[in-house]
């Protein structure tokens, strides 16, 4: 017999520094109040997506997006299937589709809020927290329309074991640079030279790692940054004239009340190198030709993705701890449930 209640995760407290055991709290909730109106739809997570930018979310700034308020579910974008349809909505019973469900096991969203998927060959509706997603948008934009990487430059990636890097390594290569990953495991390192066919992967955590990434790199035409802090510094160090630097994230700082800053800045003015952030809402209206470039790298086998899946709602706060520790390779996702089959009970 089905439970008549499910389980969500709120925000309790903004933390300082570090994500704490406190940060969160779960709360059991009645499933009577899941009620789909006009234009609404029911549903059943059953993917959710773990990012760095999470911990952006719980600051009290001003940011691209609203901060995640206290007693208000955790954000996060997923994958569901729709188990309640109200009137007038365009989305049926067994519907599969993604939407920001945020950390609970249902959702009642606005059909504006929902897109139904239907994954093109040699893919599946996972790949749209992945490469189809997110991370494959953030690499492809981020590596095309900022790094306007070219054939035979050098482009070094830091993070090169998470979602976007492993991507952004891969799309290099595609385009015939010269690829040098940085991550922190000689596992990691092992992976990325031996599945992703890198040119060189150096672990940032050994001791002879400046001298090796100057050895490797030479100098660079591009740096993908995912980490920030001393990395980023020691990448300004070995700039090619004209270079560009993309600034993607800076997860070595995200739990920091103090990050540090660079000290090698100098050298952007005497390379005439470029520096840029960038926020991949900016290229939605361009989605699309980016979701069918990745999406036939994927049916021919030319792109390649490595998940990392933690099973449990209840697990969502441990599980976003392991981004900031290093723990994943791959995409994180979180797995909420089973589709439910055809015949079975929906709520």
């Amino acid at each position: 017999m089905a439970s008549n209640t499910f389980t969500r995760i709120v925000l309790r407290e903004r933390p300082e520094a570090d994500v704490l055991p406190d940060t969160f709290e779960k709360q059991t909730v009645s499933k009577d109040d899941l009620q789909a109106g006009p234009g609404e739809a029911v549903v059943q997570v059953t993917y959710l997506s773990l990012d760095p930018a999470m911990r952006g979310w719980l600051r009290d700034v001003r940011s691209y997006l609203p901060p995640v308020q206290i007693g208000e579910v955790m954000r996060a974008i997923g994958l569901g299937v729709v188990v309640q349809a109200g009137n007038e909505s365009a989305f049926k019973e067994g519907d599969i589709v993604t939407g920001s469900f945020g950390w609970t096991e249902f959702a009642v969203m606005k059909d504006k809020a929902l897109q139904e998927l239907k994954p093109p060959p040699g893919s599946t509706a996972l790949d749209f927290l992945n490469t189809l997603g997110m991370p494959g948008m953030t690499a492809y934009f981020g590596l095309n329309e900022i790094g306007q990487l070219k054939p035979g430059e050098t482009l070094l990636v830091s993070g090169a074991a998470g979602a976007v890097g492993s991507l952004v390594c891969q799309l290099g290569k595609r385009t015939g640079a010269k690829v040098i990953a940085l991550a922190g495991s000689d596992e990691k390192c092992a992976w990325l030279e031996g599945e992703l066919e890198v040119d060189k992967a150096l672990n940032y955590k050994s001791e002879t790692f400046q001298e090796d990434l100057k050895n490797a790199v030479g100098y660079l035409d591009v740096f993908f940054d995912n980490v920030g802090g001393e990395i980023l510094d020691l990448a300004l160090k070995r700039l090619n004239k004209n270079a560009r630097v993309v600034l993607c994230g800076a997860i070595s700082a995200y739990n920091s009340s103090q990050p540090r800053g660079l000290v090698n800045y100098q050298n952007i003015i005497a390379q005439r190198a470029k520096i840029q952030g960038f926020v991949v809402f900016d290229y939605a209206s361009q989605y699309p030709k980016a979701i069918g470039d990745l999406a036939s790298a994927l049916g021919d086998g030319t792109l390649k993705r490595k998940f990392h899946v933690v099973e449990g709602i209840e697990n969502a706060p441990k599980a976003l701890l392991m981004l900031f520790s290093g723990a994943n390779t791959g995409k994180l996702v979180l797995k909420v449930s089973d589709e439910p089959s055809a015949g079975s009970p929906r709520l």
